[in-house]
């Protein structure tokens, strides 16, 4: 998901190559686009028929080798995607997760994706059941995206910026062997296979540290503000000691399948790796940037700034949204947004008793104790409320719920100073292991009540948990589908998702009416501000002053987002892109359809098929719609 090809957030990403990943968010991995010039062609649109499913017996010859290939690709993409199984709770050989950031496993995924590329071309596409067009296109859009990114020119600029601070193993390690985590720790083989697997750590981050230094040879530095962040994610985590380290959380406490007399070697095994290779790594790398890569680091913080930044952003916004828009565009966009729900808060304000001018009423926000939670207890409490009334909407507004539970947790301490308001962790794909949405209780003071609903509508349900689970459970979907995405999908059906808290009445309380405008305000914020660091030049502080004075974000809260644009350019432009997409979608079939239309059938239709690029998304509505005006 970010311009190294690999980003998590807690949604998750897409089954593109992968490499690093960001602890905050939902998953998504999502590799770049090249510049237009450069760009494949997209694939056609599929033709607006009727719907049919062929699967089993009624595939075609020309489905069956289609869903082979995918198979294929799946099968190759995941021997060089460790860090993607391992967030699906599958085994990973420790010597096969060491070559995160390597040369060779970077040639490994160039040769996989011209195979597939290849065989897709020797694919009849008109002979496909239309669901197999689906997967025809979303395929080609995947391969294609991720073969640009493979090239010479954009892995210079991508590959020698591995890690950073809100795209990196150095922070996703702790949580990944975490008990709780991703991986499993029942028996006393699954601590033996982990700790196994925590022996490579050392090398995958020596092997970071590699990149880094080429990206100093060649100019290619991250900012000094992401470094100096990355130094502080390091002290805080060696500041827990063993005692407290979440490396030795799974000895901490043993399951019931776990024999008494395994459990001392396995306490003494897990200590001396901790002491002899875990924590030795982390110095190294905290020493090499302190000490050589954040002298080199650069001042500025937008690609603008970077030796080819300005074709790679153009890459990136058409990468994460799918669409071909121009920054400029975006920009103005975003500026029409913003004019636009300042009109829909100053309604919201006078429901709340003031009459300031909105910039007047965001700093009464910030400053009120009404609008802040007294304790962490308060978004406990909240957040368990507002899960109990969405539960109860969900047979309004879809025919399908998934299997996998959602649980609420405030964010690990080591964790919570560097991640935004709310994220999202996935579950397992057979369901066992819940998802989570996580809320931050750090510095209470800058959180605000007013935002809790919009935010569980987005991280929890029914925005990543329902879109994310449901794909993964989906055994009838080629695993990219089930398991990848895109930035403009994911997140936009996530903001999609928020707007559903109007009809289902969560909204009428005007504090939580102010918090979803608060949030949709956010989103096209991103679209100014986004495009302002890395398309025009701006500095953090500007676009920090932007967007306090056009919201009531608290100063911490928009330090933390201004960084994230900063360290994953363009990712958060598909946010709204996304979520205006499948509006503009829902507002057709509802002007089609008139009384037909069933708001439940929708959904399953955006939902169906896993994350999609948004014109094949657009291609499958238009389809559907076809087919049920003609019933």
């Amino acid at each position: 998901m970010t311009f190294r090809g690999h980003i998590r957030l807690a949604a998750r990403l897409a089954g593109m190559p992968r490499a690093a990943i960001a602890l905050a968010l939902a998953a998504l991995a999502l590799a770049g686009v090249p510049a237009r010039a450069a760009m494949a062609p997209d694939p056609a649109p599929i033709a607006a028929t009727a719907s049919s499913t062929a699967t089993g017996p009624g595939e075609s010859a020309e489905d069956r080798r289609l869903m082979a290939l995918l198979a294929d690709d799946a099968r190759r993409s995941e021997a060089l995607d460790p860090i993607d199984r391992i967030y699906r709770g599958e085994h990973v050989a420790p010597e096969v997760l060491a070559e995160v950031f390597s040369a060779s496993l970077s040639r490994r995924q160039l040769a996989s994706t011209r195979q597939s590329l290849g065989a897709l071309a020797r694919i009849d596409r008109r002979r496909l059941s239309p669901e197999r067009q689906i997967s025809h296109d979303a395929f080609a859009w995947e391969k294609r995206t991720a073969l640009a990114f493979l090239q010479p020119d954009l892995r210079a600029l991508t590959e020698v910026q591995p890690i950073n601070h809100f795209d990196g193993l150095q922070t996703a390690f702790p949580a990944i062997m975490a008990r709780g985590g991703s991986l499993r720790f029942e028996t006393t083989a699954d601590y033996r296979a982990n700790l196994a697997l925590m022996g490579a750590i050392a090398p995958v981050l020596d092997q970071a540290i590699v990149r880094l230094r080429e990206g100093m040879a060649s100019g290619v530095v991250e900012p000094g503000l992401t470094v100096r962040a990355m130094i502080g994610q390091i002290d805080a985590l060696l500041a827990l000691g063993l005692a407290e380290s979440p490396f030795l959380s799974p000895v901490r406490e043993f399951p019931a399948g776990v024999p008494e007399d395994a459990r001392a070697p396995l306490r003494e095994a897990y200590g001396a790796a901790v002491r002899g290779q875990v924590i030795p790594a982390y110095q190294r790398l905290r020493r090499f940037l302190a000490e050589d890569y954040l002298p080199a680091a650069r001042e500025s913080v937008g690609l603008a700034q970077v030796p080819g930044g300005g074709a790679l952003y153009r890459a990136l916004v058409r990468q994460h949204t799918t669409l071909a828009v121009d920054p400029d565009s975006v920009h103005q966009l975003g500026l029409a947004e913003v004019a636009r729900i300042q009109q829909e808060m100053a309604g919201v304000e006078r429901e709340l008793g003031y009459t300031v001018p909105l910039r007047a009423f965001f700093d009464v926000l910030r400053a009120e104790p009404r609008f802040h939670p007294a304790s962490a207890a308060d978004l406990a409490q909240g957040y368990a409320r507002i899960a109990r009334a969405v539960d109860a909407q969900v047979p309004r507004y879809f025919l399908n719920a998934p299997r996998t539970r959602l649980v609420i947790e405030p964010y690990p301490a080591y964790r919570a100073r560097y991640e935004a308001g709310g994220s999202y962790n996935q579950g397992s794909a057979d369901a066992t292991r819940p998802g989570v949405f996580f809320y931050n209780t750090y510095d209470l003071k800058s959180r605000f009540l007013t935002g809790m609903t919009t935010l569980f509508l987005h991280e929890g349900a029914p925005g990543h948990h329902f879109q994310i689970s449901l794909a993964q459970e989906n055994t009838a979907l080629p695993d990219f589908q089930r398991f990848g995405g895109n930035t403009a999908y994911v997140e936009g059906w996530a903001l999609y998702a928020e707007t559903l808290g109007y009809p289902m009445g969560l909204y009428a309380d005007p504090m939580q009416h102010w918090g979803t405008l608060d949030d949709e305000m956010l989103r096209a914020m991103r679209l100014v501000v986004d495009t302002g660091i890395h398309g025009m030049g701006w500095s953090k502080d500007q676009a920090v002053d932007y967007m306090l004075a056009n919201s009531g974000m608290g100063r911490t809260d928009a330090v933390a987002e201004v960084e994230r644009y900063i360290a994953i350019p363009g990712q958060a432009l598909a946010y709204k892109l996304g979520a205006l997409t499948i509006q503009r979608l829902r507002a057709r079939a509802e002007a089609a359809l008139g009384p037909r239309f069933d708001i439940r059938a929708f959904h399953e239709q955006v939902l169906g098929s896993g994350a999609l690029p948004l014109p094949v998304l657009e291609a499958k509505i238009d389809r559907w719609i076809a087919g049920q005006a003609a019933r």
